[in-house]
């Protein structure tokens, strides 16, 4: 699989994907406070030490890394879901309809992204559901713009009109005929949105309206260690390590497949 991904994504998924191995080896519980272990250094019990309550810093990554992915791959599903009913929505009806659905998306668009993520992650409160709202009600902007202008190109195709002259339904035409057919460009787009995602729940959780503690996040683990970079700088050091490599693989792997599918011209 990794193979196939291409050398530097493989790469860059190699630190990740040896400390969830390791971590799943040794079995550490990341929330065991251990007072008498604070700020302990690298150990063969601790591969890559611990925290100020003396928490084991490599479960606690194996612990952020993962939730971190799966609030990435929900956000993505579900603001593709969202964003792919609207974009059809408002290619296939026109009109009245595809305005206001366009210029609600031209209201999010008008917010810098992570702004309005952080607003309404605020408005919300903290916590995991509520950071994936907060997520999804931005990021479904893409998918609707990019299904909305391939839907146009498509919606006179012969094979369309064959469809809609057989008296096949909107739902039918739509996941059976349109959606295969505009699946390579929304697929890079997913890609590449997942990368974003998992930098905007770093960044919220880092700024406190995320993910909260005890859990472990990518972006808590950072805020937790600014305050001692100076007695021990691995603890930003690490998770700050572990982002950037995830973050840089799966935006390698985005450009990637838009090489492979060849869709440069259609996004």
């Amino acid at each position: 699989m990794l193979k196939g991904m291409g050398k530097p994504v493989a790469a860059l998924l190699l630190l990740p994907l040896l400390v969830l191995f390791v971590a799943m080896v040794m079995g550490s519980d990341g929330h065991a406070v251990n007072l008498d272990a604070i700020l302990a250094g690298m150990s063969a019990a601790h591969p890559l030490g611990t925290d100020a309550l003396g928490r084991d810093v490599l479960a606690r990554l194996a612990e952020g890394l993962t939730l971190s992915l799966s609030v990435g791959v929900t956000v993505i599903l579900l603001g593709s879901v969202i964003g792919i009913s609207v974009g059809m929505t408002a290619a296939w009806m026109g009109g009245w309809v595809d305005a206001l659905l366009m210029r609600i998306a031209d209201i999010v668009l008008s917010f810098p992204g992570i702004l309005l993520a952080i607003a309404l992650a605020a408005m919300l409160g903290p916590g995991i559901e509520n950071l994936v709202m907060a997520l999804v009600a931005v990021g479904w902007v893409g998918f609707s713009r990019l299904t909305r202008a391939q839907v146009l190109a498509l919606k006179h195709a012969p094979f369309v009109e064959a469809a809609q002259a057989s008296g096949s339904s909107v739902i039918y035409i739509g996941t059976r005929h349109l959606l295969p057919n505009i699946a390579a460009p929304l697929l890079v787009e997913a890609s590449f949105g997942l990368a974003a995602v998992i930098i905007g729940e770093a960044g919220l959780s880092f700024l406190g309206v995320g993910v909260q503690p005890p859990a472990a996040s990518l972006g808590t683990m950072i805020r937790e260690g600014t305050s001692l970079m100076l007695v021990e700088p691995l603890l930003v050091f690490w998770p700050g390590l572990i982002l950037f490599m995830v973050v840089m693989a799966v935006n390698l792997l985005g450009d990637r497949l838009r090489d492979r599918l060849d869709v440069r011209g259609l996004m």
